[in-house]
């Protein structure tokens, strides 16, 4: 079959790692089916994959990708949950010492073909295309998460975005909009800020402007550069939920603003299989789409892939495969 693939990493230079050919078929194992793949998406986690975060020397070459929708063998059409458990664990998969993502122990789905615990499928709507599909089990669940299950924001509240851009942060906007929030962003880019306005934020500021009023959470996959603009930037008793650190993880916290003011910090990571099956149900049923930055075959991830480590991305990409 046809894959992308990781075949050496390297921290300073990861796309010379990448390689896009040949790749033997899975083999499913007990309680496992295989997926055709019709369409897959980007995620920074690709890039961080190749460069050795998260994906060890000795499980190379790995096929990468999270993302991905298709058909299993049954002819049904299905979007693949990302989070591979252990089949022993009960309650919320998120929190399984022994969990895994696609690409970093099994296989990933830039490919033709994908194999998964037959549990990881959910069925995919006539609503959407396989391309608006392959971008809900990462980012646009990663922000699912953090927006209801995480914050338990409500409609009618106020919620920061930092950067503007990224597939989290345009599914943040996209989501909380569609569920009668206000949604404030940020980004050092004009143009970013003018399409998250047009795509539904109400308002867009530089990184660390003085905001009209405070927020009643934050939503943070930045980091360092934007950590204590994000904690100036809560209610008292608000929430500010990290899933990412692109900008570096090593931020300062002022305690006393925490305890004070008796706000919360909490983590969140990618979402369960039934928070992927209502935020689908939500696509389908208010007409929500994904933003799409570009749709190239499967053959061009190498371009794909050079487009999201240069940064100039506005939503996703997604890589094709024909029917």
């Amino acid at each position: 079959m046809l894959a992308v693939t990781a075949v050496s990493l390297d921290s300073e230079d990861p796309l010379s790692g990448l390689r896009v050919g040949d790749h033997p078929d899975p083999e499913p194992r007990d309680g496992w089916t295989t997926v055709r793949l019709r369409a897959a998406s980007l995620n920074h986690h690709d890039l961080w994959s190749l460069r050795g975060v998260g994906l060890a020397e000795d499980k190379l070459p790995m096929v990468l990708g999270c993302d991905g929708s298709g058909v299993d063998e049954d002819g049904n059409e299905v979007v693949v949950h990302a989070v591979i458990g252990d089949p022993d664990y009960r309650g919320d998969e998120t929190l399984d010492p022994k969990r895994s993502l696609l690409s970093e122990v099994y296989d990933g789905t830039l490919a033709d073909l994908v194999a998964v615990p037959a549990r990881n499928l959910v069925p995919k709507p006539a609503q959407l295309s396989f391309e608006e599909a392959a971008c809900l089990p990462t980012a646009w669940l990663t922000a699912y998460r953090m927006l209801f299950t995480q914050a338990g924001v409500q409609p009618g509240q106020t919620v920061l975005v930092q950067g503007a851009g990224g597939g989290v942060a345009t599914a943040l906007v996209a989501i909380g909009r569609a569920a009668g929030v206000r949604m404030w962003v940020t980004s050092r880019d004009g143009a970013k800020r003018e399409r998250a306005v047009g795509m539904g934020a109400a308002q867009a500021f530089e990184p660390g402007a003085r905001l009209p009023e405070r927020v009643d959470a934050v939503m943070e996959t930045v980091g360092e550069p934007t950590w204590d603009h994000s904690l100036k930037s809560l209610k008292q008793g608000g929430t500010l939920v990290v899933s990412g650190a692109t900008g570096g993880h090593r931020a300062v916290t002022d305690l006393r603003r925490v305890f004070f003011l008796q706000q919360r910090i909490v983590g969140s990571t990618m979402g369960t299989r039934d928070e992927l099956s209502r935020l689908v149900r939500m696509m389908a049923e208010t007409g929500l789409r994904p933003v799409n930055d570009a749709v190239l075959p499967l053959e061009e991830a190498e371009a794909a892939f050079r487009r999201l480590a240069d940064g100039n991305v506005f939503g996703k990409i997604v890589l094709t495969r024909p029917a």
